[in-house]
């Protein structure tokens, strides 16, 4: 009969410490006085050397020769996690980033995945890299605590028709070191155990396995399910136990195939019992499996592509039991198992972000709608007005400084009759047209944040609009000061704002916090422009004006000149002869206006100018505003977006599971 021995997280170690799970005990010197739980039978079974070594002492009373003092005080060896210098790190790197970057715009249940994947990573990445945990998982009777025992060589879990038989998790440790590991799984050190080992190459190549054996899955049990899906989570890798009867089991495949699809490469699925099968039912019960694994979207590793390991065996009789274990030993040799799991970790986390991440398009802010933004906003400040307002005011100059004295006469009197004139002075816009011009502003902003949002996921797409509702706040008020003082700088105060109504509702300098800052750039332009001579101030005097105003003024002369020779001669005081002075005051009450029309004319082109220069300033000025308020607050969460989109691209680029 074979003895178990029942082992705890380190090589002799006394049962207290594997019960409380010391650290300080496991990393203790050993000593030959220890002791164990149990000794190894008298005929030669199995044992695991030092024992034997401490036992054939303790009977000699005296060190044997075949005992290594090294070895019965060095405490067990735990070797730190090696990175396999491929892409995990990196993409770990950039997993902790993202999550970083997103704390701010995304709720902690989104990001609750990612993280625990994180603490899971540093976790493993702090034990031993040696080692290789696989779990044995199965439905209830299909055979896997046979096929553990098998596996081991010694009956460590127990088997029976007392359903479910397997309660809580069993570990099997080929080799020392993997106290750590097992204390992860929250396995107490009654439940690990050592295999039977023969020394043959088979078990060389086992050394570092650590199989674990699970409750049932489909358990009555609620806390044995619990204790699955937590092991689960954890392990490197997972042999499924299937049974013919329940291998399309929905219980198995909803729950846990086809969620661990991506971890195809750390899976193995047995179909055990096929000695139960007659003929060729085992080949045929095996090819619908993997027609069933291949619409659960499990790669199957066949044809030497990567993926699930897919094969039938049968634990009672030991059919196919070892090629498992060869397949076993391969897998833990190449000690890769525990990078594999944590890169499908970080896909799955990945893949369940991609609603958060991946936009549909190109979304962002073109120069399309920067132009229609800037274009509503000159709307709603009255550019195009003001630049009208601005060439009337030149001409009307122009008239002033080259009309009639007696045609300006009489359009002084006229402008004193006028709303905004002397006596009439201008009253303020009407409320429909002041709201009118708020409720521009608000359309303009609400147009350029649908424009960035589009396309963008959902929690982004909030964040832009977010961005653009707050940065609007007091916008409307600072292009109303900005209305004001550009009306102010130039002269045309009264002009622009009776043109425009302002943006804010009537509100004059009161611009919203900032407002000042946001519109010094406009207000210094038109000043700038002011001492220039071109706009700003008084319209600007042409050079051929002071010619115009001689001859206008020469005309005037001839006009006076011609009614006071007509008189004269009415009187009496100069000779009779009414056609000369005739002709001359005829010629200046002619030639006046017809100087006026000429300099109207010319002044045409330079007045258009004017106010499309006038228009142009404010514009820029409205759009400068809208633009530090609005479209670099939008722009600076566009960029957040793309940095958060770029990490998440090195968290998916480098995928080593297959999908």
């Amino acid at each position: 009969m074979t003895a178990v021995i029942d082992e705890g997280p380190g090589r002799g170690e006394s049962p207290a410490s594997h019960e409380n799970g010391n650290e300080n005990d496991r990393s203790r010197r050993r000593t030959p006085d220890d002791g164990c739980a149990t000794a190894p039978e008298a005929d030669g079974g199995w044992n695991d050397g030092l024992i034997a070594r401490r036992a054939a002492a303790r009977a000699a009373n005296a060190e044997s020769a075949d005992i290594a003092p090294d070895d019965d005080v060095r405490p067990p060896q735990v070797e730190a996690y090696v990175p396999s210098g491929g892409p995990l790190l990196p993409r770990l790197d950039a997993l902790r980033e993202l999550v970083g970057l997103s704390r701010a715009r995304l709720d902690r249940a989104t990001l609750a995945e990612a993280g625990r994947v994180l603490d899971e990573a540093a976790a493993r990445q702090r034990l031993s890299s040696r080692h290789t945990v696989v779990a044995i998982a199965g439905a209830t009777g299909s055979g896997k605590s046979a096929l553990f025992n098998s596996l081991a060589g010694v009956p460590i879990s127990e088997t029976g028709l007392r359903r479910p038989t397997t309660a809580a998790p069993i570990a099997c440790s080929w080799t020392d070191g993997a106290a750590g590991l097992l204390d992860r799984l929250a396995i107490p050190g009654r439940l690990r155990r050592r295999p039977q080992q023969s020394g043959t190459d088979a078990d060389e190549a086992l050394q570092g396995l650590v199989l674990v054996d699970l409750p049932d899955h489909d358990s009555a049990a609620t806390g044995h399910r619990d204790q699955v899906d937590r092991v689960l989570a954890l392990v490197d890798a997972v042999i499924w136990v299937v049974d013919p009867e329940k291998y399309a089991d929905a219980a198995l495949h909803e729950r846990y195939l086809r969620p661990l699809a991506g971890h195809a490469e750390i899976t193995f699925v047995v179909l055990n019992q096929i000695d139960r099968l007659p003929g060729d039912a085992a080949d045929q019960v095996l090819d619908d499996l993997r027609r069933l694994l291949d619409e659960d979207g499990m790669a199957l590793g066949e044809y030497g592509e990567p993926g699930a390991t897919v094969m039938s065996l049968s634990a009672l009789t030991g059919e196919g039991v070892g090629e498992l274990r060869e397949m076993l030993g391969r897998f833990v040799q190449g000690r890769t198992a525990a990078a594999r799991r944590l890169s499908a970790d970080v896909d799955a986390a990945a893949a369940r972000l991609r609603p958060v991440y991946v936009a549909e398009g190109r979304p962002g802010l073109g120069e399309g709608a920067r132009e229609e933004f800037a274009d509503r906003l000159a709307e709603a400040v009255g550019a195009a007005a003001a630049g009208q307002a601005a060439e009337r005011e030149w001409r009307k100059n122009a008239g002033r400084a080259c009309g009639t004295p007696w045609l300006r006469l009489w359009r002084w009197y006229e402008s004193t009759r006028r709303p905004g004139g002397l006596e009439c002075p201008a009253q303020p816009a009407p409320p429909e047209k002041r709201l009118t011009a708020r409720q521009r502003v608000e359309q303009a902003v609400r147009t350029v944040a649908d424009e960035a949002a589009d396309g963008l996921p959902g929690p982004w797409a909030q964040a832009v609009r977010e961005a653009a509702v707050n940065g609007a706040e007091g916008l409307p008020e600072a292009l109303d000061e900005l209305t004001e003082r550009a009306g102010t700088a130039d002269g045309r105060g009264r002009a622009v704002s009776s043109s425009s109504g302002g943006a804010a509702g009537g509100v004059r300098g009161t611009g919203g916090p900032g407002g000042s800052t946001v519109v010094a750039t406009g207000v210094a332009r038109a000043s700038s422009v002011q001492h220039s001579g071109r706009v700003g101030g008084k319209p600007p005097r042409p050079r051929w004006w002071p010619a115009a105003v001689l001859a206008q003024a020469s005309m005037t002369l001839l006009q006076i000149f011609g009614g006071l020779w007509l008189v004269g001669q009415i009187v009496g005081v100069l000779e009779p002869g009414f056609l000369t002075p005739a002709l001359v005051m005829l010629a200046g009450v002619v030639s006046g206006p017809l100087v006026e029309w000429s300099c109207a004319a010319a002044a045409r082109g330079p007045a258009r100018r004017y106010g499309q220069e006038a228009e142009r300033q404010l514009r820029e000025a409205a759009a400068a505003c809208g633009r530090a308020r609005v479209l670099d607050p939008v722009a600076a969460e566009l960029v957040r977006y793309r940095e958060v989109r770029e990490r998440y691209v090195a968290v998916t680029e480098f995928s080593t599971t297959v999908r």
